[in-house]
C-alpha cells in the first residue's frame, strides 16, 4: 500500500530556477511540438517528489522523448493525474484558491477561455496573496520570477501539491 510523504517544495523551486531559461539535457525539449511548459512543470514536480508512476497511459513518467505518459507533457492530463481519486504512486494535488498557493505548486492558464494551455510553477508567494505577488517559472514563455499578473488569461486554476505517494 503506497504511503503519503511530504513534497520537497524547495527542491522543486531550485530546479525551476536552475532550468527556467535553459533545457536539462536529460529531457527532450518539446518547444517546437506544441510547447515545453508541462514537460518543464513535470520536471520541477519530479525534483520535489522523486518518484514517477509508470502505469501505462494513466501514469506520470518520462523515459525518453517517445516513451512518456501523456500526463508528463499534456496540460489536461497532468491535471487529471495530480487530482486523481484513487491514490497511486506519484505526487497528489488538489485545486485551491490563490491564497492557498505555496512555492512548488502549479498554476494552469487558459488563454482563450476554453482548454487550459499553460502550466507555470509557483516560485514565490508574497503577502498579500495576489496575482502581482505570485511569481512563476515556466517554459514555452520562458520565465523566472515572472508575476502572474503579467499574463493575459481567460481562465485560471491553482493546484496545491499535498504530498507524494511512494510505494
Amino acid at each position: 500500500m503506497p504511503q503519503l510523504y511530504p513534497y520537497d517544495r524547495e527542491a522543486a523551486v531550485l530546479y525551476a530556477h536552475q532550468w527556467a531559461y535553459g533545457r536539462n539535457p536529460r529531457f527532450y525539449d518539446y518547444e517546437h511540438l506544441g510547447g515545453d511548459c508541462t514537460n518543464f512543470a513535470s520536471q520541477c514536480i519530479y525534483a520535489g517528489s522523486g518518484v514517477m508512476n509508470f502505469t501505462p497511459v494513466y501514469g506520470w513518467y518520462y523515459i525518453d522523448a517517445n516513451r512518456k505518459a501523456p500526463a508528463w507533457t499534456g496540460v489536461p492530463y497532468l491535471y487529471n493525474f495530480l487530482t486523481r481519486d484513487n491514490p497511486s504512486v506519484g505526487p497528489l494535488a488538489e485545486t485551491c484558491g490563490l491564497e492557498d498557493l505555496l512555492p512548488g505548486d502549479l498554476i494552469q492558464l487558459s488563454f482563450k477561455g476554453e482548454e487550459y494551455q499553460h502550466s507555470p510553477i509557483v516560485v514565490s508567494v508574497g503577502n498579500p496573496a495576489a496575482p502581482e505577488n505570485v511569481l512563476i517559472a515556466a517554459h514555452s514563455y520562458d520565465a523566472d520570477y515572472r508575476p502572474l499578473s503579467t499574463y493575459e488569461y481567460r481562465k485560471i486554476r491553482f493546484l496545491h501539491i499535498t504530498g507524494v505517494m511512494h510505494p
